[in-house]
């Protein structure tokens, strides 16, 4: 599979767990890039992203999509207790946060949503688009890391 279909792929499925009510915004995206990797952790690691969406337990804060996607990094560049940051780890998690920003203009739940009614099909689509966009770039972000890229192209295999 090519880069862009794997990133396309990637979209879709975070989109579709959202879409169909399977999952919500934090927890797709955590599902989906954990199933990229090569499910490194069970997939029990959806639960660590339950109280994330609707902008943290919906206070209407961050956005969960965002949300999800930074715990989703750090599936990649995260570390276990006694190791030193990895050097992407924060750069890559900040560059998620301000492409959703330059994107949405905002990475706050409820300015992303406010000109939509809450529980219309409306609004789900718009953060069904979010979804799709977050677990996107992050699989774009890894495959050009060479180190992770070569994890994900054997565990598409």
């Amino acid at each position: 599979m090519e880069k862009n279909e794997i990133i396309e792929s990637v979209r879709k499925e975070a989109e579709g767990y959202f879409d169909r009510g399977e999952f919500f915004c934090s927890e797709a995206v955590v599902h989906t890039v954990n199933a990229l990797l090569g499910s490194p952790f069970s997939e029990d690691v959806a639960k660590l992203a339950s109280a994330f969406p609707i902008g943290l337990g919906k206070s209407g804060c961050l956005c969960g999509a965002v949300s999800g996607g930074s715990m989703a990094l750090g599936m990649a560049y995260g570390r276990k207790h006694g190791e030193p940051m990895n050097e992407k780890m924060f750069p890559t998690s900040a560059a998620l946060h301000d492409h959703i920003k330059d994107l949405y203009k905002s990475t706050c739940c409820r300015v992303l949503v406010k000109d939509y009614e809450f529980t219309s099909p409306e609004r789900k689509a718009h953060c069904v688009q979010i979804t799709g966009e977050v677990a996107a770039w992050i699989a774009e972000k890894l495959l050009e890391d060479p180190d992770v890229a070569k994890t994900i192209k054997a565990s598409r295999k």
